[in-house]
């Protein structure tokens, strides 16, 4: 089941994050994240407090997370997307988020496709999202999902992080 997180849910988000820093410590990181400077409580709080933080639920356990909303990174403002839409037309997903130890049953799969039926109960025209670009598996999945490459450039990763190599992908819907 896949809804917005609950406050007391927030310990399980974190440690979704807290996983993925082990994993990515131990086998190599897809993602340019750091512990302790993003994404972190912090993160998962103002998300909540904004009722864009949503969690994959499966048999009692928080499996998978995601930030979802109409708030655009400033250096979306700077990407040559396909689709022109307005602001509030534009759905973005954020820090799409599943433990590695849950990985390999489709949760990022659902929770792309949750947003993007978020998007058009909105009426959203569009759904953006980025992510680096040796974030391999990321790649695959928003491509095979139909998601378009719309360009590469700088990124400020959770506003903190610079990345140089980022990609920005959107999918008509």
């Amino acid at each position: 089941m896949i809804r917005k997180a609950l406050p007391n849910e927030l310990n399980a988000v974190d440690e979704i994050y807290n996983e993925i820093f082990l994993y990515e410590k131990e086998h190599g990181a897809y993602t340019v994240w750091k512990q302790g400077v993003y994404p972190t409580r912090q993160t998962s709080e103002k998300s909540l407090s904004e009722g864009a933080l949503y969690v994959l639920e499966q048999n009692g356990e928080i499996c998978a997370s995601m930030i979802a909303n109409q708030k655009q990174p400033q250096e979306y403002y700077n990407v040559k997307w396909k689709y022109n839409s307005d602001s509030d037309e534009i759905f973005i997903i954020h820090l799409l988020c599943v433990k590695p130890s849950k990985s390999g049953f489709g949760f990022g799969k659902q929770l792309v496709q949750f947003a993007i039926t978020q998007a058009k109960n909105l009426n959203c025209k569009t759904v953006r999202l980025d992510t680096g670009s040796q974030n391999k598996p990321a790649v695959a999945l928003y491509t095979k999902l139909g998601f378009e490459l719309a360009g590469t450039s700088t990124m400020s990763v959770g506003g903190v992080i610079a990345h140089k190599n980022h990609l920005f992908f959107e999918i008509k819907v």
